[in-house]
């Protein structure tokens, strides 16, 4: 970690670079109107006088922040250039705010608030993204590094997930501080750079500095739900998904092994085969769907918006829970809500098309509902293999966060700044079907949510670590405007 020190000499060098000297400045005055408008040709588009907050959030798609899951290839310069434009463009943010650097390349902000009496409220996200899946890349509009606006629309990789995150806390917080804005209560932020391979360098080490400087929080918000429009859920109302709960994440590996040798004299069964039929039995026997909170809760408050019968059947989950879920595990969108889901990942065999391979072996992930456990998980698919020539282990991820309290002041504050700007989307509690950051600060904030305040729709969605990954200038706009608002509403004590 960089701990106070190393980061007033990183914040001074920063400032010098970004300070004028007195010779300039007065070179600067004389300078004519011409010259200053090819200054500001040439100047890149964050720095000009009339950048947007996109032009910004475009600049910060350019820096590929790639995560990998073998680290020796990730390009930590690019990181780096990232902190360094993000201090530059937000220069109030960095001055005034304490500010550390953990592990390089996460960032720790402090806003210290006028009341000490109150627990501090905790604010994340992060800066790395998921690499550009190879033979991919022509399906891209255009290029994912590029930082392309085109009708109003901003493509790239991160544009969702998750700089526009990043930048959009940053973009409310300079504003709210131009404006002198003071908050009651502390505000923290806490940008990792690795949670797209777990984030053991980012969160992890955030979330112990944090302990070290004895923060606990009344409420975070991490990454995660979005006001979702045209969701099959209810149709043609726009659904404020503040995600309450995140699935578990398991990783289960198959490996089978078997006499190799020439293709030529192949025995009756091999590693190939064997591994191949089990994972066929298990993609065949997907988990049964149902209903756990915070679906339940989420259908009984959208049973006011249905019309009948769905609004009878909504109000009497105690006798229609199996009938709904197993309408909802239909449909690809709302199936992850409903059940434990299974997906066939990785599989790695044979070096050569005439040799027979001694060991094939296959990783299988699974996102568990809230309630549902890894051992439980295990049985369950050691009795659908059903083969002990199949040896499976697993990879589960620690610390899974609960169920945070859908009443709760965190829950109110998220949802009167969603109410603000989107006056017409019903806010309900969700599970998010992916996994976050978030379970690296379960000792440290008593409830955990998860929200960003853009607008995307169904297929929309699908772009988050896929192709074509996009957000409208609309949609950040209003992202800034809720980020703004959970600011002043966290801040103010509320």
């Amino acid at each position: 970690m960089l701990k106070s020190n190393a980061l007033k000499n990183k914040k001074s060098k920063i400032q010098q670079r970004n300070t004028p000297s007195q010779g300039a400045a007065k070179r600067l005055q004389s300078v004519t109107w011409w010259a200053v408008l090819v200054g500001l040709i040439i100047l890149p588009i964050h720095l000009s006088f009339g950048a947007s907050p996109l032009d910004r959030l475009a600049t910060a798609v350019r820096f590929k922040t790639v995560s990998s899951q073998d680290t020796s290839k990730i390009d930590y310069r690019a990181f780096a250039e990232l902190n360094e434009f993000l201090a530059s463009t937000y220069p109030k943010t960095f001055e005034q705010l304490d500010v550390e650097y953990i592990n390089t390349y996460s960032i720790l902000l402090r806003w210290a608030g006028s009341d000490p009496s109150q627990n501090p409220v905790l604010f994340t996200a992060h800066t790395d993204v998921v690499p550009i899946e190879i033979g991919t890349e022509d399906g891209w509009q255009h290029p994912p590094f590029a930082g392309v606006i085109e009708n109003n629309n901003l493509y790239g990789r991160g544009t969702l997930d998750d700089k526009q995150g990043v930048l959009s806390l940053l973009e409310a917080t300079e504003t709210l501080l131009e404006e002198g804005y003071q908050p009651r209560r502390t505000l923290v932020f806490g940008f990792g750079h690795d949670e797209e391979i777990g984030g053991g360098n980012g969160a992890a080490a955030l979330a112990e500095r944090m302990r070290e400087l004895n923060l606990s929080f009344d409420w975070m918000v991490d990454e995660g739900g979005f006001v979702v429009r045209d969701t099959p859920l209810l149709p043609g109302r726009d659904l404020a998904m503040i995600n309450v709960a995140e699935k578990g994440y398991v990783t289960l590996t198959l490996t089978t092994q078997a006499p190799g040798g020439h293709s030529s004299s192949p025995a009756k069964t091999g590693a190939i085969g064997t591994l191949a039929r089990a994972l066929d039995r298990i993609e065949s026997n997907p988990f049964e769907p149902k209903l756990v909170e915070p679906m339940r809760s989420a259908l009984t408050m959208m049973a006011a918006e249905m019309s009948q019968p769905e609004r009878f059947l909504f109000n009497n989950l105690w006798l229609f829970d199996s009938l709904i879920a197993g309408q909802m595990a239909k449909d690809t969108t709302t199936q992850p809500m409903v059940r434990t889901t299974t997906a066939l990942t990785m599989i790695n065999a044979g070096i050569k098309e005439n040799v027979i391979p001694q060991r094939a072996e296959a990783k299988v992930n699974f996102r568990l509902l809230p309630g549902d456990t890894v051992d439980m998980l295990i049985a369950t698919i050691t009795e659908i293999v059903d083969d002990p020539s199949v040896v499976i282990t697993n990879d589960r991820w620690m610390d899974r966060p609960g169920v945070a309290d859908a009443n709760g002041n965190g829950f109110a504050v998220i949802s009167a700044a969603t109410a603000t700007v989107y006056p017409n989307a019903l806010a309900i509690p969700s599970l998010l079907q992916a996994t976050t950051d978030t379970r690296h600060y379960v000792n440290l904030a008593k409830d955990q949510y998860r929200f960003h305040g853009n607008s995307i729709d169904a297929s929309q969605a699908r772009s988050v670590h896929g192709t074509n990954e996009y957000i409208s200038e609309r949609s950040y706009n209003n992202a800034i405007a809720v980020a703004r608002g959970m600011l002043k509403g966290a801040g103010d004590g509320l």
